[in-house]
């Protein structure tokens, strides 16, 4: 059941607004009560390919999907963090960089915590967020284990990467894959065994790794190049962390 926004706010009008968080528990919780998938293409399954060994740290993406996007200064939908990493075997320093997105999960924790039903998945798997009905309660916020989701300082809305969605449907490609200059970021068609992704997925099926296997989101954003050393410094960082396993997701199927 739809509830507008003035509806919901008139419900809540009578708490305080520091219930408006909820305990990472119950947020988790909605994980195994995925309500229906609406809207998109059921026959596909979108999904992106990193390789970092091709990221070079231009922030092209992050500029391109701010200037497709227009999220206010200082917020982003996508954006790249730079690392300083150490090989303890050969002392030796490099620099690393780890683009970061929504990772468009399969079971994502976002979408079931939304009291107005604001943000859902569609059935080509993509988590869309309609501002319009979002209440800007930051439920969807607290429940990402990724720290892909933000509240709009503009809007006071819930706001995302979506796989600039509305590009896909005019038959254009995302503006951060669109925009990178090393080719590092390959979208696609997972249902399609001929697709790009599934070709350079294949090729580095030992080398593709993804946030958080472990907490069965099941994200759809591959990272392929990931050293040993960089895995290890950012182990138990904020929205990060890897795993050698991938959870069978490569070929999923909505």
């Amino acid at each position: 059941m739809d509830i507008s926004r003035r509806e919901f706010l008139g419900k809540a009008a009578s708490v305080t607004a520091g219930i408006a968080v909820m305990p990472l528990s119950e947020a988790e919780a909605g994980l195994n009560d995925q309500p229906p998938r609406r809207g998109g293409d059921p026959g596909k399954r979108y999904g992106m390919a990193i390789d970092l060994r091709r990221c070079i740290g231009c922030q092209a993406c992050t500029v391109s999907c701010s200037v497709e996007n227009q999220p206010p200064v200082g917020q982003f939908r996508t954006i790249v963090h730079q690392y300083e990493v150490t090989d303890k075997a050969t002392e030796e320093t490099a620099a690393m960089m780890l683009p970061r997105l929504c990772n468009q999960c399969d079971n994502p924790p976002c979408v079931p915590v939304c009291p107005v039903q604001a943000t859902w998945q569609r059935k080509d798997g993509i988590v869309v967020v309609d501002s319009d009905q979002c209440v800007g309660c930051g439920y969807c916020v607290q429940a990402c284990p990724y720290d892909a989701r933000f509240i709009n300082h503009e809007t006071q809305v819930a706001d995302k990467c979506n796989f600039c969605v509305h590009r896909l449907e005019a038959g254009l490609l995302p503006a951060c894959v669109e925009s990178c200059v090393g080719g590092a970021r390959i979208i696609g068609d997972l249902n399609d065994p001929d697709s790009h992704i599934n070709r350079v997925l294949n090729e580095n099926y030992d080398d593709v790794k993804v946030l958080k296997p472990e907490l069965n989101t099941r994200p759809h954003v591959f990272y392929i190049g990931m050293t040993d050393a960089f895995i290890e410094q950012i182990q138990g960082e904020s929205g990060l962390w890897f795993d050698s396993e991938h959870g069978g997701v490569m070929g999923a199927t909505s």
